[in-house]
Parts: structure tokens; C-alpha cells; sequence
């Protein structure tokens, strides 16, 4: 009985997923960004993650240990030199998934699968936006304050009115007194 064995085999056999989730994982480790399909990239989530996450401890055993599971020497120094640097404070969550439609040919849903630390798009946005220090609800007292405020004003506007001098009247208006 198959109890509890929740994962998606992707059509392949046990070797041919496993061979393919390697060489995917090496790709994204290389690349930084790779587009495949949407199932794909929730396997390959599912497995880059803790390899990551045992890169952040640069010691000849994780080395060795992230190594049997990619197979790749480039893959593996450029993960332990350049990408656990940078999500050394980063407690997880280091890939990010993005939808990006539908395939032509067989409707597939497809994606990007990038680790989140690269996308300079983002990263830029975030560093460009100022922080928001609190957020506004309903029923908070500034409605009362903007209330006030153009009261005040439409005050100064009557009061300018009743001052002014009044316009000297068109001769339509007198000859109708004279009559």
C-alpha cells in the first residue's frame, strides 16, 4: 500500500526523476534562474532547499554531503562560495516560484524558479521604496483633523466676502430704480 507517500513521481522512474532533479538543482545553483514547469519546480524546491540550507556551514562534511547529492564540482563550489554568503541570515525559504502562463503546445503550466537573493528586479524596487513606518485603519482620528481643516479655511473665505466692498452697480440697475 502506498500510505502517506504524497510525492509527485512526474511521470518518470525513480532514477530518471532523481537524474533529473540533480541536473535541474545544478542548473539553478549555476544559473540562479531556471524556467521549467510548475510541478517540476515544486520537486525541485522540495530538494534544493535543504541543500542550501547545508551549505551555510562550510565544513568538509556538508561539503561532502551536498556533493553526493548534486554530483557537480562547479555546482558545489559556486554554492559555498558565493550563494551561502549571501543567505547566511536568511532562516529559509530561498527559491521563489513565479508563474508565468501557459505552454503552447501541450498547456502546461510554467514557471521561473529563482533563488531570492539574485532577482536584481526586486531587489532594486525594494531598496528604492521607503519604508512604511505604520499602517492606517479605519477609524483611526485623522479623519476628524481633515474634517477641521477646510472648515477653517471656507471660514477665512466668508470672511473676505462680508469685507469687501460691494461693485459699483450697471446702469440697467439704476435706470430701473429711476422708473
Amino acid at each position: 500500500m502506498r500510505h502517506q507517500k504524497k510525492f509527485n513521481h512526474l511521470g518518470r522512474t525513480a532514477p530518471h526523476r532523481k537524474a533529473m532533479l540533480k541536473n535541474m538543482a545544478t542548473s539553478l545553483i549555476l544559473h540562479k534562474r531556471i524556467k521549467t514547469t510548475l510541478a517540476k519546480a515544486k520537486e525541485l524546491r522540495m530538494f534544493v532547499e535543504p541543500i542550501i540550507n547545508r551549505s551555510k556551514e562550510d565544513t568538509t562534511h556538508s561539503r561532502r554531503m551536498v556533493f553526493r547529492k548534486l554530483q557537480s564540482k562547479d555546482a558545489v563550489t559556486e554554492l559555498f562560495r558565493e550563494i551561502a554568503v549571501k543567505v547566511a541570515d536568511r532562516p529559509g525559504g530561498y527559491t521563489r516560484i513565479l508563474k508565468t502562463g501557459n505552454r503552447l503546445g501541450d498547456n502546461a503550466e510554467m514557471c521561473i524558479i529563482e533563488l531570492v537573493d539574485y532577482n536584481e528586479v526586486m531587489l532594486a524596487e525594494k531598496a528604492s521604496k521607503p519604508a512604511k513606518s505604520t499602517r492606517r485603519r479605519r477609524g483611526s482620528g485623522s479623519k476628524t483633523v481633515a474634517k477641521a481643516a477646510p472648515m477653517a479655511e471656507d471660514a477665512q473665505i466668508v470672511e473676505e466676502s462680508s469685507t469687501a466692498p460691494e461693485a459699483p452697480t450697471s446702469d440697467t440697475d439704476e435706470s430701473k430704480e429711476v422708473k
